[in-house]
């Protein structure tokens, strides 16, 4: 009896983890499934409040009682005569771009948004910075901002760090170009490099087959035996990209001696003004600053929700970076 007694509560507990078990996996099931449906989140978010509430902070602490009382009925009259007189809008987007340019998607949804609500006297400012790219996905990125200017609005680009080869393909398109004192501006070239192992894979009698169709449907290649004709081919293509990079900075800035510029350098910021490639230095900063006595600044930022596995991989990775810094602690201490 004691034997039947101990083998049921054995099974209740099998059964019971089972169940619980099958429970959690549905629930996965389920959560992974909303989350292919769920969609992005648009967020919008008040700058110029966000600005006022500094202000109002810092002056809180450096004016007396009496001049602080006199600044907040200052701002409750402004505040009325805002209520009556409705300022027009600058949309401020940020686009730090990497090489895949993966951030145009964000991008083309936020221009999106901001098009069925703009109106004519409206701005957008683009806080950009990015080294460039992929040719496709900057080309892209370029004629979504392309987009805001074709709706009549007026496009500022800002770059406080770095806007060079895809990164200015973008920026030049912009009606005024400004940028900090060292940003690095410019980059008017292409490149494209890969390795090849052919020597190695026949060092080790490995041979490597490739058929296509088409004279040059692959120049180069990675494993293959690569041909003058082919490298020639290739340097063709980049050419021709090169061409097509140039004619789309001399639209967009006709006044830019483009062949003075478009050797692959980079410059600094004060001399990229010299050179014609910007408009004015200033940092991204004081150019909201300036805007936001004038106008009300909403900053429009599009992201896409996270998934169950982007989270689960999030937690993983996070465990792991825990137990590392525990070893790594412990290391530190064996050796002090």
């Amino acid at each position: 009896m004691e034997f039947l007694y101990e083998y049921g509560l054995f099974l209740a507990k099998t059964v019971t983890f089972v169940i619980a078990f099958a429970i959690i996996m549905v629930l996965i099931v389920v959560a992974s499934v909303k989350n292919k449906t769920t969609k992005g989140e648009l967020t919008i978010e008040n700058l110029s409040e966000n600005l006022d509430l500094q202000k109002k902070q810092l002056l809180s602490v450096a004016l007396d009682k009496e001049a602080f009382k006199k600044f907040e009925k200052s701002e409750k009259k402004k505040s009325k005569e805002k209520n009556t007189e409705e300022k027009n809008k600058v949309f401020v987007l940020s686009f730090k771009g990497g090489i895949d340019a993966k951030e145009v998607e964000s991008l083309r949804k936020e221009v999106t948004a901001i098009l069925q609500i703009a109106e004519t006297n409206d701005k957008v400012v683009v806080k950009l910075e990015s080294g460039g790219g992929v040719v496709h996905g900057y080309g892209l990125a370029a004629s979504q901002l392309a987009r805001l200017k074709q709706a009549g609005l007026e496009l500022i680009v800002s770059v406080d760090k770095i806007a060079a080869s895809g990164g200015y393909m973008m920026a030049c398109v912009s009606d005024k170009f400004v940028c900090a004192p060292f940003a690095m501006i410019g980059s008017i070239g292409v490149i494209a490099q890969l390795p090849n192992f052919n020597k190695l894979l026949k060092k080790n009698n490995v041979e490597f087959e490739q058929i296509t169709a088409g004279e040059f449907k692959r120049t180069l290649t990675m494993f293959g035996e690569n041909t003058d004709s082919g490298r020639e081919k290739f340097k063709q293509e980049l050419e021709q990209i090169h061409a097509l990079f140039r004619e789309h900075v001399q639209s967009a800035r006709p006044e830019l001696n483009v062949e003075q510029v478009a050797t692959g350098e980079t410059w600094f910021g004060t001399d990229a003004l010299k050179m014609g490639l910007v408009d004015a230095i200033q940092t991204s900063d004081d150019l909201l600053l300036s805007l936001n006595e004038e106008f009300e600044l909403y900053m429009v930022t599009y992201q896409n929700k996270k998934g169950l596995s982007d989270k689960l991989g999030i937690g993983a990775s996070t465990v792991l970076d825990k137990i590392s810094e525990k070893i790594l602690s412990k290391s530190k201490e064996l050796y002090h």
